[in-house]
This record gives structure tokens, sequence and C-alpha cells, in this order.
């Protein structure tokens, strides 16, 4: 049974930035990006659907980090290992709940982890959900642009490890709004 759905791609220097329509915790990259809450808890959404595929070893991680290092700060990054996943690490980000004031400046600071992260772990191929827009209620327009912004910025002349970013959520509609999005931020750049 075929789990995902590769609705296109576009390339940022040396990296491609794929755009996946299916399940994040069944693609083969070197890490997953999870959408958390501070306290490492993957009870629901993306979180829980990474925690139960993964087993009990993520969660077992995450409750050590939060013991060692306190909450994770919205904006912030923490990295366990990736338990069952074909994926090496899971990188839990705190992004922005609802639509508040300052929540996009969270955002834009989860995006800048991540990356500083995934460039520090020496990892080539990373998968990222749509943080924030599910259960957390942050508005999708608003992580689209951060998003694209973002990952243009970071990318554009970027010579490290990285070389595959898939986007990745099970809706189809919003997968194909990021990548039409990206496409014509790109093709405005190159011109």
């Amino acid at each position: 049974m075929r789990t995902f759905e590769l609705k296109g791609n576009v390339r940022i220097g040396n990296v491609e930035i794929q755009f996946v329509v299916g399940d994040i915790t069944k693609l083969d990259v070197d890490a997953i990006v999870n959408a958390a809450n501070s306290y490492l808890q993957h009870g629901g959404g993306v979180a829980g659907a990474i925690s139960r595929a993964g087993g009990p070893a993520i969660q077992e991680e995450s409750d050590e980090f939060v013991r060692k290092n306190g909450p994770v700060p919205p904006g912030g990054v923490a990295v366990t290992g990736a338990g069952n996943l074909k994926a090496k690490y899971v990188i839990h980000t705190v992004g922005p709940i609802g639509n508040k004031e300052g929540n996009d400046e969270i955002m834009k600071k989860a995006f800048e982890n991540v990356f500083s992260k995934a460039d520090e772990l020496n990892i080539t191929s990373l998968a990222i959900p749509f943080v924030g827009t599910g259960i957390f209620g942050y508005p999708f327009e608003n992580f689209i642009k951060i998003c694209v912004d973002k990952t243009l910025n970071f990318f554009s002349n970027y010579s490290g490890p990285i070389k595959l970013v898939t986007f990745c959520d099970i809706d189809s509609s919003k997968v194909q709004k990021l990548m039409e999005t990206f496409l014509k931020k790109s093709f405005s750049q190159d011109n």
C-alpha cells in the first residue's frame, strides 16, 4: 500500500524541496520534525502519530529531556531518537498556539531552529509537517508565508549537508497551496 503521494518539488540552490501528501511517519528521511508542546507530551495530532509509530522510546526520551532541561520554549527545539521510525532523529519544535500577537515570531524562530539543528546534526534529509496548523490552531496562511520566506532564506546560499527537505501533510489542498506559493516565490526570486 502506498502511504504518500509526491505532489511536486522545487530546487533552492543545492537543496531539493518536496511536497508530499501522506503519513510523515512513513517517510524515509534522516529526521522528522514534530509539532510539539513545551512539555513534549505527544498525545494528539502529528506528535501523537509520530509517538505511536515510533514506539515508547520517543516519549521516554522526551520525558528525560524535559527532566534534564526543563520545558522547551516556544520556537525552541529538542532532539530525540526516532524509535521504530525509519528516521534517525525526531526534532521536536514548539510552534505557536492560535492566532495571537507574537505568534509569527515564534514560527520564524521554530523554522530557524529546526534548520540550524538539522544542519548541526549533519543530516541530509528532513521531513516537516505543517507545524501549528492542526490542533494548535495557528493560521495556515501565516504558516505558508513564514515557511516559504524562512526556507528560501536559509537555503538560497546554503552549502551544508542538507540535500532534501520534504513538507508533508495529510491534507492534499494544504500541500498544493504551499507548493504553489513556493513555486511563485522561487520563480520571482530567479527573475
